[in-house]
């Protein structure tokens, strides 16, 4: 037997996440699914921004320790 993969590309109806609201949309639920990855991908990119000034901030307190 194929793998799963396999299966919804032959068989998409038959695949949950191509259901927005009850109906196929196969177009709209990977356009669903792109729209609620981006505030992660954001943020992801936010926390990786701020992971980069910590080292410079603490080179920058001019020898004081807290």
């Amino acid at each position: 037997m194929g793998e799963w993969s396999e299966f919804f590309e032959n068989f998409p109806e038959n695949n949950p996440g191509n259901y927005v609201n009850g109906n196929f949309d196969p177009k709209g639920s990977e356009a669903l699914r792109a729209a609620q990855a981006k505030p992660a991908q954001e943020q992801a990119n936010l926390e990786a921004e701020i992971q980069s000034m910590i080292p410079k901030a603490r080179h920058s307190d001019g020898g004081q320790k807290q």
